[in-house]
């Protein structure tokens, strides 16, 4: 079989089975095939072997709504590979925004060495990738998933930061010591309200873990104790950093935050609210205050 005739294939098939023929045509191709995404058009005579039923295979759980990440078993997250399971969430380019925030501010203010503090951290997207940018931050990652965690500690592996992230298995800042304080704390906690949680897709639903998303009534279950307990673990000028819904900005904004001082939220790409911010405001050490 040649490339055109799988690219053929596929697009036959999906189209039978009423899925977008585009992009995902091309993704599936090249996971199957290994020649990269943008090779595709260059490559078509290239011989490629019988991939007819692994396509199929992929086809029928894309049929039954399995997101593509999942079928692939990695996405992409910040220009670096992660490998996914269905124990963790899809990383998405809200998030980015999230770790793009820390990592500009943590470089603005030339802070160097340092330690973060990821709550929640699914596959790892978070902690690897501040590891990754930020050579001389060490990251505590937790997760109350074993399975989770397993993840997280391969991509560290594989992108090259173990050394330099720890994972433990805690439910937000349960297995932490009083008096361990960090520089950031941030998390992309669970949010969506159980209401919300009936109208999303089913590709989310069917597939996604649900404890990683829902979060009470209101979405906030995790959102207020990260908040309210966040100034024994933050350090005099520390920052907490959290996704929110889009939603949730004002109810976010009102939060009981003891020594902290709410920053504000920031909008992602869409114009919606998704990033709020807070600053440790408690002690001598105020750096980094300016930055509002």
């Amino acid at each position: 079989m040649r490339l055109f005739e799988l690219l053929a294939l596929c697009r036959r098939e999906m189209e039978g089975l009423g899925l977008r023929a585009s992009p995902e045509t091309e993704i599936l191709v090249s996971h199957l095939s290994g020649i990269p995404r943008s090779r595709l058009p260059l490559e078509g005579e290239r011989e490629v072997g019988d991939l007819s039923g692994a396509l199929r295979s992929l086809l029928r759980r894309r049929g039954s709504g399995e997101p593509i990440p999942y079928l692939l078993g990695s996405w992409e997250f910040y220009g670096r590979e992660f490998r996914l399971t269905r124990e963790t969430l899809i990383p998405r380019p809200e998030t980015e925004g999230l770790v793009e925030g820390v990592v500009d501010a943590w470089r603005r203010e030339n802070r160097g060495a340092g330690n973060m503090l990821d709550v929640g951290t699914g596959c790892g997207a978070i902690a690897v990738t501040l590891a990754a940018e930020l050579p001389l931050a060490d990251v505590l990652a937790v997760d109350v998933s074993a399975g989770a965690l397993a993840v997280a500690r391969e991509n560290a592996h594989t992108l090259g930061v173990a050394d330099r992230v720890r994972f433990f298995r805690a439910d937000g800042y349960s297995a932490l010591k009083r008096g361990y304080r960090f520089d950031v704390v941030v998390s992309n906690p669970p949010y969506v309200s159980e209401k919300e949680w009936d109208s999303l897709p089913r590709e989310v639903r069917g597939f996604e873990p649900a404890g990683a998303l829902v979060a009470g009534p209101d979405g906030l279950a995790m959102i207020r104790p990260l908040v309210a307990d966040a100034g024994l673990y933050l350090k005099p000028g520390g920052r907490l950093w959290l996704e929110i819904g889009e939603s949730q900005g004002e109810a976010v904004r009102r939060l009981p935050c003891g020594p902290l001082r709410f920053l504000g939220v920031e909008k992602d790409l869409a114009g919606r609210d998704r990033v709020a911010r807070w600053f440790m405001t408690a002690g001598e050490d105020r750096r980094g205050e300016k930055d509002r």
